[in-house]
């Protein structure tokens, strides 16, 4: 805008100049041109202004994307026991184990559970699903998003649209970890 100031100030000055000068017939016409032109310019940039801004579709999502980070570790341990999303919002959750124990010994995993889910009796049944990763086949349908079982050093991100409003449990569902490796995910 100053920029815009200072280009018609000297193109008022230099009409000014070109004119003579003088209180005559043409430094009106002089000033005339020069509000006229002043006029257009402060349209363009109005019009400029008032435009709406283009906006892709990868903004957009962006601006709605939660990104988590949650770490497991060696000691059987989430460095989170409660998450709070939006409703509606895509979440992109990221496990990482920074442990050094393998999968076998120390295995991780990040279950998202349904409401009114028993996390003991899931992580009883999840015990026996070694092939499975820990999520057992007989409760798939209580599942509502998990990542992949990691050890030591790995990590894997996942991306799901949050639930309705309310509060969801999530656990470790490798055997014996649920007892400690369990919290909220909240849903406003």
């Amino acid at each position: 805008m100053k920029l815009l100031k200072l280009t018609l100030s000297i193109l008022t000055i230099g009409l000014f100049i070109a004119c003579g000068g003088t209180g005559s017939k043409e430094e009106s016409n002089a000033e005339e041109e020069t509000m006229t032109s002043r006029e257009i310019m402060r349209q363009e940039a109005d019009a400029k202004e008032n435009e709406p801004k283009e906006t892709t579709k990868n903004e957009n999502e962006e601006s709605d994307v939660v990104e988590i980070t949650i770490e497991g570790n060696d000691q059987m341990q989430f460095n989170l026991d409660e998450i709070k999303v939006k409703a509606g919002s895509t979440v992109k959750l990221t496990l990482k184990h920074v442990g050094e124990m393998s999968v076998t010994q120390m295995g991780h995993n990040w279950v998202l559970l349904k409401q009114g889910t028993d996390i003991m009796e899931f992580g009883q049944k999840a015990a026996t699903a070694k092939e499975r990763g820990y999520i057992p086949e007989s409760e798939e349908g209580k599942v509502i998003v998990s990542t992949s079982l990691l050890g030591g050093g790995e990590e894997d991100t996942i991306e799901f649209e949050a639930p309705k409003k309310g509060t969801y449990d999530f656990i470790c569902s490798f055997p014996g970890h649920v007892a400690l490796m369990k919290g909220k995910f909240i849903v406003e």
